[in-house]
C-alpha cells in the first residue's frame, strides 16, 4: 500500500476527522472510501456498519487479552472443558 502526504486546510481536516470517527474509521480509511466512491471502485467489507462494529469488537478483544503464554494450551483447555 502506498503512503502519501496530503495538505489540507485545518478546518477541513477537522471535519474529515469528525466524519471518520463518527463512522468508526481511521482518517486514511475514510479518505480512501471517498476516493473509491468518487472513482467508482468498490469500498470493500468495511463499508457495512455491522462489519465495522465486529472489527472494533475484535480489536478490543485482542487488546485486552495480550499474553505471552502459549495460546495452543488455552485453546486445548477450552476445548477439553466441554
Amino acid at each position: 500500500m502506498a503512503k502519501i502526504l496530503v495538505s489540507l486546510d485545518e478546518q477541513l481536516l477537522a471535519r474529515v476527522d469528525r466524519a471518520a470517527r463518527s463512522r468508526g474509521l481511521t482518517r486514511s480509511a475514510y479518505l480512501a472510501g471517498i476516493a473509491s466512491g468518487e472513482l467508482g471502485a468498490a469500498p470493500g467489507l468495511g463499508k457495512a456498519p455491522s462489519v465495522r462494529r465486529a472489527l472494533r469488537a475484535l480489536d478490543r478483544l485482542f487488546q485486552s487479552n495480550i499474553t505471552q503464554e502459549d495460546s495452543v494450551r488455552y485453546i486445548r483447555e477450552e476445548r477439553d472443558s466441554h
